[in-house]
């Protein structure tokens, strides 16, 4: 079937809903917007779907969120007996028709005997992954498109342990919902009576699960009301369980009213990602007007958390999402180690594009670092296979793109426990004499200056993903000797699961497969390459190990120039 007539189809439907042929009939003369909008179907990856909100087959709207839904009800119908009873727990976050599209899928599982728990308001990603684990549910559903603009939503799905679904159970899902050519054909059941609240003591005892992490309690007795900290939700869902527990703890906060509305249309940032300064500009104005130490930050579905703290110069700095993991790892570590309480077979776990410092640190602390490709899922997966073997106790996890969890109630990053450890480490280094910066200062020179940073390419129209993943793959094939004076010592192909030494010599990873190519470089620094999963980008993460700033500075220029080149050659 063509766009133009997969278009028209759908506006001569008498099912389709009013709003959808008004939004439709407004498109006729558009070609280009009915391509994007017909020429294809909004693809199902291992992270669910995300796109822009509208009418059509490569949108998300009722009834691509009801197809979904229908093939996951038909794979959970598909597993043994009970399955259906221990049903799917639905949350959602602020964004535009969040709440509708969590009350049509609702309303598929029930149709299909499968029962739906649903949130009776919007609860964070983190939330989710606890009530699915606390509830003992089948499987979860979290209606967000994360950090992306207004623009977007977004369907992910969850496994009975908590984490995003695996990919060979995705494929299950996804060959169900392939069969569903009909895209209104779909309905549901939305007055069923399988159709049940969330109990309240789910959102209780997770709060309780995080106050069972706490570190320095003694810190936070002795510096907690006094603390200047600003906290900003960016109206999302973190507000609630974020002030919840730092209340629990007794630590003060001053928030950002104005960004405490639920606003599906963030009206007041440009973008609702906490890892840009610009989105915590209200957070740090505020700081400033009263003399605050630290400025928080949670996305929209608070899986997010971006930190900004005052430089030796009393300036208000953003930290990377890197600089905050190895903050956090460092604090949890040593505070562990302070109190006798460090596992001999504790295990931290990083996605493989985040900063190489992790592993001077852990080796420090006589800690085993693993990696992982990129997405929570998979550091979910480590703990899940050391709970099972034994082989290793999870103490904490994170990626550079501002995600972390300590702790196992969850198995998907969580801004809100990060927040929590976050604001104790603030009042633990003010307990000690110490600052926050400060103490970056310090881990810098101890395990000498990394600099990490990332770069995105905008890709758009309907083939982004097609020729974002083709630039990859001509990557492989073009023999890299150096990046400027960075020698190449080995490149991996994770895509073959192969690391390929200059010399010639091969080993395998040993890791989840995944379209990525990663340069290592000289002196321990790196360069990546890799396509979004969620979002038309191609993403580049430079790591950079030098004397100093200045020199890392430097060095970055020049490896971003000869990235330049080689994207060039390769085809963008």
């Amino acid at each position: 079937m063509t766009y133009e007539s997969a278009y028209e189809a759908w506006c001569k439907d008498p099912r389709l809903c009013e709003e959808g042929k008004k939004e439709l009939a407004a498109i006729a003369g558009d070609e280009k917007e009915k391509e994007y909008r017909f020429g294809g179907e909004l693809e199902f990856g291992t992270a669910g779907m995300r796109g822009i909100i509208g009418y059509g087959m490569n949108m998300m709207n009722v009834y691509t969120v009801m197809r979904a839904t229908q093939g996951l009800s038909e794979y959970i119908r598909s597993l043994p007996e009970g399955a259906k009873e221990r049903g799917v727990v639905i949350s959602y976050d602020t964004r535009r028709n969040s709440r509708l599209f969590a009350e049509a899928a609702a309303g598929v599982l029930a149709k299909n005997g499968i029962r739906a728990y649903l949130f009776d308001d919007v609860h964070p990603v983190p939330m989710l992954s606890y009530a699915v684990r606390y509830l003992k549910t089948v499987a979860g559903i979290m209606i967000t498109a994360s950090h992306n603009p207004k623009q977007y939503n977004g369907y992910k799905v969850y496994g009975e342990d908590g984490a995003q679904m695996s990919p060979e159970a995705t494929a299950e899902v996804v060959k169900y919902i392939s069969a569903i050519t009909d895209y209104l054909s779909v309905s549901g059941d939305p007055g069923s009576k399988l159709i049940l609240p969330v109990p309240k003591e789910v959102d209780d005892t997770y709060i309780e699960a995080l106050s069972r992490l706490t570190l320095s309690k003694q810190a936070v007795e002795a510096c907690g009301k006094d603390l200047k900290l600003v906290y900003t939700p960016v109206h999302g869902s973190g507000y609630v369980p974020v002030m919840r527990i730092l209340k629990l703890l007794g630590i003060h906060v001053d928030v950002v009213e104005a960004q405490t509305k639920q606003d599906p249309e963030f009206s007041t940032v440009a973008v609702p990602n906490p890892e840009y300064k610009e989105t915590l500009s209200m957070g740090i104005a505020l700081a400033n007007e009263i003399h605050a130490d630290v400025v928080f930050g949670t996305d929209p579905d608070s899986d997010r958390l971006g930190v900004a703290v005052k430089d030796g110069k009393g300036e208000f700095v953003a930290l990377s999402g890197n600089q905050v993991g190895i903050l956090l790892l460092d604090y949890i570590l040593t505070r562990l180690k302070e109190e006798n309480a460090l596992p001999k077979n504790a295990a931290v776990v990083k996605s493989f594009v985040s900063t190489g410092m992790a592993k001077a640190i852990c080796d420090d602390f006589g800690v085993a670092l693993f990696e992982t490709p990129v997405g929570f899922k998979f550091i979910g997966e480590k703990i899940k296979e050391w709970e099972a073997d034994g082989s290793h106790t999870f103490v904490f996890g994170f990626e550079e793109s501002c995600g972390y969890l300590r702790g196992t109630h969850a198995r998907d990053k969580d801004a809100v426990v990060a927040s929590m450890l976050c604001a104790e480490m603030v009042c633990y280094y003010t307990y000690i004499g110490k600052t926050v910066y400060g103490r970056l200062q310090e881990i810098y020179q101890k395990y000498g200056y990394v600099l990490d940073r990332n770069e995105s390419v905008q890709y758009s129209g309907l083939n982004a993903m097609k020729e974002m993943n083709a630039v990859v793959d001509a990557l492989k094939t073009l023999p890299v000797k150096a990046f400027g004076d960075f020698a190449v010592e080995a490149v991996r192909d994770y895509s073959a699961d192969v690391r390929r030494t200059a010399d010639g010599r091969t080993q395998p990873l040993n890791i989840p497969k995944c379209n990525c190519v990663y340069y290592e470089l000289a002196g321990g620094s790196f360069v990546c390459v890799r396509p979004s999963g969620t979002e038309p980008k191609l993403k580049l993460y430079y790591s950079v190990r030098a004397a100093d700033e200045a020199a890392a500075e430097a060095a970055l220029a020049e490896l971003k120039a000869a990235a330049a080149n080689l994207l060039a050659e390769a085809g963008r």
